[in-house]
């Protein structure tokens, strides 16, 4: 500890480190370090116990390596699956998208500045290991419904360590430096709907139960609101049935509500509760609308009219 006291940086470092791993404990951890130039990983992977990620010599060590343009990953390690821990990707999203998460269920254990404006964050889901299909399909569906990278939805996907510097040329400061990965949350726990993400990335009910017609005549069946979750899951549901992602990847998500409102209406849901599908389940609403309220009554309206006859 006097070692720690002496150099305030390292300091820092072992209180960061240690915040990070505590909110996301499992028995070991695997640690990559990427040299941001060259793209080259440093030789080995190192598999170290959170103890052993807080000790000194360690701290030094990545230190140093980081100093000399290492990049800093890490990710919980369980052999060939998945630790029950989802990175989900933020970069550029919308400032709001972490209130909309836990509004929805899918509280972060850790969320992490890893520059000015861009994010990742860490959800916790099971407390057993994954098969790896189950944790991308997982990831991937976060991503979709909270704007984060598909690109970073990989099942052993690895993150940030804080308490180190993040060398992407880009995301240098005005002065030339890079910046340090920040904890923005810690908290250690699950996410209270991790049961529903995991129904739903593995689509274990009956088909006749899950597809969309299904969910939307159900939701047209129950008089009462539609709760956050169940927005989601409705909007997601037309998300994969119509391949969104796939067939779109720079996503209008304006005229996608509309098309699932259409389809909501047409299967005799209330404008009340397809206006509660769209503000709860569109991805990142109310992203820049400046009048949410607005914008949803004009979606329904426009929604509630037939659909125009092709041209002849």
């Amino acid at each position: 500890m006097l070692y720690l006291m002496l150099d305030r940086g390292l300091f820092l470092t072992w209180l960061a480190v240690r915040r990070q791993l505590a909110a996301m404990p499992h028995d070991a951890y695997l640690i990559r370090l990427i040299h941001h130039a060259t793209h080259r990983a440093f030789p080995g992977e190192r598999l170290w116990t959170a103890g052993q990620l807080a000790s000194v010599p360690i701290l030094r060590f990545l230190r140093i390596r980081n100093r000399e343009g290492c990049d800093i990953y890490v990710r919980p390690w369980a052999d060939d699956r998945n630790a029950g821990y989802i990175l989900l990707d933020l970069d550029g999203a919308d400032g709001t998208v972490l209130e909309t998460m836990r509004a929805h269920g899918h509280e972060p254990c850790v969320v992490l500045q890893t520059s000015p404006g861009h994010f990742q964050a860490w959800l916790h889901i099971s407390r057993s290991p994954l098969p790896p299909a189950l944790a991308t399909a997982v990831g991937k569906q976060l991503a979709r419904t909270y704007g984060g990278d598909l690109a970073s939805t990989d099942w052993g996907h690895l993150g940030r360590l804080a308490g180190f510097t993040n060398h992407k040329p880009h995301y240098r400061t005005p002065s030339g430096y890079p910046p340090w990965v920040k904890i923005l949350h810690a908290c250690q726990g699950m996410a209270s709907r991790a049961d529903g993400l995991l129904r739903s990335a593995s689509g274990s009910s009956p088909s006749e139960q899950s597809t969309p017609e299904a969910i939307a005549c159900q939701g047209a069946a129950v008089p009462g609101p539609v709760t956050p979750v169940e927005a989601t899951e409705i909007y997601q549901s037309w998300i994969r049935r119509w391949h969104i992602a796939e067939r779109f990847p720079q996503t209008d998500w304006s005229i996608v509500d509309l098309w699932i409102a259409r389809q909501l209406l047409s299967y005799g849901m209330s404008a009340p509760q397809v206006e509660a599908v769209l503000q709860f389940g569109s991805p990142g609403f109310p992203r820049r609308h400046a009048s949410p309220q607005d914008y949803l009554r004009r979606t329904l309206a426009r929604a509630a009219f037939p659909r125009p006859a092709p041209p002849v």
